[in-house]
């Protein structure tokens, strides 16, 4: 059984609609991001799940029951879901052990003490039970919030843009953590991001979000070789567009040349298109007569990043190999892969 169902939902606020006819599945165990600009109606998406946004059209449940829908209405309390929230929301006159157990209930003194040594070692906290917030870093001060909202060992986990406040030298490391106890006990979870790094980081499926629309689902490979739309490819990443001509089903006519794709193209012949390539599809290759010229250079560490023009073309080209220099002539050559193209 799925363990979050949403089909169909519509939001709006104050007369303007926020969500149209949403549509989700979340498997148990599953992370899905929900991915897009400031805006876009993720955060909304995520409140409705919680109860904390109402719906006007469709119905959300969890493990098949009616949470949001026609003439239902199940309080945020009564959901079954665990928040995390980017500005960690502890409460600052209870100790560490207090936030954990804040939302538990129904258990024995021993259970309690129990359920609470467990959580901090989960999160690595053991020992910090008699802590204040104030006295905790960032990373831990998070911790304590995954544990609060793990240790009522709630359905689903909703996370909303929870590394935002973490500085940027532990963020990777606090993504893996977190990533791997809600892993660990099998937690499916829902992540609001507007950072594709992070969506790639952390998350199993992406869902990516324009204007109240979920445009593209699906796992984050997926979505960035194989994208549905030119704002897809764009948000996932750096794109290079080269005007072609299908040529027949697995080749193409561009300015460098007759390129073949590794799976057949869904295009007619002769349709003109927009071939999408990504930096690192793209290889460089020294020649005093090259078609095209570098014409900036950047070191990355791993890479360079080159930018190239060819004729009237700007491209940016990734490269391992890191002695070419601005002004010098090149060509370029495309590695065989399935092609992308956007019909003009």
């Amino acid at each position: 059984m799925s363990t979050l169902s949403i089909s169909n939902v519509t939001s709006d606020y104050q007369g303007q609609v926020i969500l149209q006819q949403l549509n989700l599945t979340l498997q148990q165990g599953e992370i899905v991001a929900l991915l897009g600009p400031s805006g876009c109606g993720k955060t909304t998406l995520l409140k409705a799940i919680a109860g904390l946004q109402g719906i006007s059209q469709g119905c959300i449940k969890i493990n098949g029951q009616v949470l949001s829908g026609e003439g239902v209405f199940i309080a945020s309390e009564q959901r079954g879901v665990g928040m995390i929230f980017q500005d960690y929301a502890l409460f600052p006159h209870l100790t560490v052990g207090d936030n954990i157990l804040f939302g538990v209930k129904g258990l024995a003194q021993h259970e309690r003490k129990t359920r609470l040594i467990e959580m901090l070692e989960l999160v690595k906290l053991a020992g910090l039970s008699e802590r204040y917030p104030h006295e905790l870093s960032g990373g831990q001060q998070q911790r304590v919030s995954i544990a609060r909202a793990l240790a009522y060992q709630p359905e689903i986990m909703l996370l909303d843009e929870p590394f935002s406040n973490i500085d940027a030298q532990v963020r990777h490391e606090m993504m893996l953590e977190i990533r791997a106890i809600l892993k660990q006990r099998n937690v499916s979870a829902v992540f609001v991001t507007h950072s594709k790094d992070e969506a790639f980081v952390f998350a199993d499926k992406l869902a990516l979000f324009e204007q109240g629309h979920i445009v593209q689902h699906g796992a984050a490979e997926t979505l960035y070789a194989n994208p549905n739309s030119r704002y897809v490819a764009d948000f996932l990443g750096t794109t290079n567009y080269l005007p072609v001509t299908v040529l027949s089903d697995y080749q193409v006519k561009s300015p460098l040349g007759v390129l073949t794709s590794s799976t057949a193209l869904s295009h007619a012949v002769e349709v003109q298109g927009q071939l999408l390539l990504r930096p690192q599809q793209m290889m460089l290759q020294a020649d005093p007569q090259g078609l095209a010229e570098v014409v900036d250079r950047r070191f990355l560490g791993t890479v360079c990043h080159y930018q190239v023009k060819l004729n009237d073309i700007y491209l940016d080209v990734s490269s391992p190999i890191m002695s070419f220099a601005a002004g010098q002539r090149v060509n370029l050559t495309v590695a065989e892969h399935p092609l992308v193209v956007f019909i003009d």
